[in-house]
């Protein structure tokens, strides 16, 4: 039986022993401890008991392809993991060293039937986690992760002969291949590159290299302890960065990758940094003009301009709104068909003839160089002013407790239901809709719209507001919603604000 985390702390015996793991780690699509004051060695062990023990109760092949990202303890944190696989007789893939989708890729590539990439994403160091799956290219949702929760907090993996450990080497150059393919650029580009000393730095630049892209380098030295900020290309102050690289080198755009690589940030030619959901519409355009009649799902975070833009609609272009997570998105995409999926955060997942369907930042890359070399002719600021023009707020996460926060939002969500029932505004809008999907995105007369949802990974809210008319209805819009966020107690400053 894992004894919880209230019975088992660090600096002692017990701790060198005994499986020690906080029960809110267990999120809606993969697991997440702050490393060690959550989860220690023998805690990741019986997780990696419980993952193998999943696996032969779901029929899987006992055959899982496991990485880890560029931290100085993930390492430590995958050896743990592997051992616990390999006591419930799972025969592990080590590809070492890795991306989440280089992870992902393996699974085809290696024909490995699951899944555990070793990661905390974006989330600072003094975090550690693990993405999982078993059915490519989709990873664990709420039911699997509910399910390995209750098998590993109540000490029901079972171990079985057969465990076996094998590295695999060369998958690195085959993701690549697989990435480049026989692409090569026929426009000359200048990419500011930016990889915030993260994983990518092994990866971003060579791509480029091997497409004809040049680069302006913008800390790609690989450097486990973040020495200028956490790579994570939907922060601001690392966006700050790239449009000031762009601006000072006068590249034509400015790519950044997060921790692991599966999310893309983009700054165009004129330093004007785009939220991934308009470039998600830029991308949607030029693909539905290739692939008319597509689907494409986005998420409750992003905009609105996916419904009303001409383009996409000329060109019979069908959009689903979809709840928020790269384990949900990836299976929408797959489940309705979809061409691709688009994600504020920057995950994009383009499947097939594109992609693979998983979340890929390289991906992304390729695929928007791949766009300016069939349109020679525009700028990645024409493309974004090709876009009616709209104002949005940067994702913004007010703290909340893990174990309230999701009674919070439930209280939230039923007080913005009350309110458009009574006919009410947000920022001089009448409320013409409420869709609570994911949270509650609260949709006015003018297509304008403000969305408040619990994080999945980290103990917070998330809110997020988008104004067609201007910057000072946008605040407007955004000091309304907040007025009802504030009316919960336990929620806290914003690590982030307009």
């Amino acid at each position: 039986m894992t004894k919880p985390a209230s019975t088992v702390s660090t600096n002692t015996w017990e701790f060198l022993r005994d499986a020690m793991i906080a029960p809110t780690g267990f999120r809606e699509y993969d697991a997440r401890w702050k490393y060690p004051e959550e989860i220690n060695l023998p805690g990741i062990t019986a997780l990696g008991l419980g993952l193998g023990t999943q696996m032969r109760a779901h029929g899987i092949e006992p055959v899982i392809a496991v990485g880890n990202d560029y931290r100085d303890y993930s390492l430590s944190i995958k050896n743990a993991l592997m051992l616990g696989l390999m006591q419930a007789g799972i025969h592990v893939k080590d590809i070492g060293p890795a991306l989440s989708p280089m992870a992902y890729f393996a699974q085809f590539h290696l024909d490995a039937p699951a899944v555990a990439m070793v990661t905390a994403s974006h989330n600072p160091n003094g975090w550690t986690g693990v993405k999982m799956g078993f059915e490519r290219p989709l990873t664990h949702g709420p039911d699997e992760m509910g399910e390995l929760r209750d098998i590993v907090l109540e000490g029901r993996g079972k171990t079985h002969e057969g465990g076996k450990y094998e590295f695999v080497d060369g998958v690195m150059e085959a993701y690549l291949d697989d990435l480049v393919g026989d692409f090569k650029m026929t426009r000359k580009l200048k990419v500011v590159c930016a990889t915030g000393n993260g994983t990518a730095s092994a990866f971003a630049p060579k791509l480029f290299e091997r497409i004809g892209v040049e680069i302006v380098p913008l800390h790609t030295e690989l450097d486990y302890t973040f020495p200028h900020y956490n790579p994570n290309p939907e922060a601001m102050e690392m966006l700050h960065d790239m449009s000031a690289a762009v601006t000072a080198s006068g590249a034509d755009l400015a790519l950044g990758f997060d921790g692991d690589g599966d999310r893309c940030g983009v700054v165009d030619d004129e330093g004007e940094e785009i939220f991934a959901d308009k470039v998600g519409v830029i991308m949607a355009r030029d693909y539905a003009k290739l692939y008319p009649n597509s689907t494409f799902v986005a998420d409750v975070k992003s905009t609105g301009l996916y419904l009303t833009d001409p383009v996409l609609k000329e060109h019979g272009a069908k959009i689903d709104y979809w709840i928020t997570g790269h384990s949900h998105m990836k299976r929408r995409v797959k489940q309705i068909g979809a061409l691709a999926g688009f994600e504020k955060s920057g995950h994009y997942f383009l499947a097939e003839p594109i992609g693979r369907g998983y979340d890929c930042g390289m991906r992304v890359a390729v695929e928007m160089c791949k766009l300016l070399d069939r349109n020679p002719e525009k700028s990645v600021s024409d493309l974004r002013r090709d876009l009616q023009k709209t104002y949005s707020t940067p994702t913004m996460s007010p703290f909340c407790p893990d174990l309230e926060k999701y009674d919070v939002l439930d209280r939230l969500v039923a007080k913005l239901v009350k309110l458009a029932a009574k006919g009410g505004s947000l920022g001089g809008r009448k409320i013409s809709e409420v869709v609570t999907v994911n949270g509650a995105r609260v949709i006015l007369d003018n297509g304008g719209w403000g969305l408040v949802r619990a994080s999945s990974n980290t103990p917070n809210l998330v809110v997020v507001c988008e104004s067609p008319e201007s910057d000072n209805e946008l605040r407007a819009i955004f000091k309304d919603l907040d007025a009802v966020v504030r009316t919960e107690p336990s929620v806290g400053e914003y690590d982030q604000t307009i």
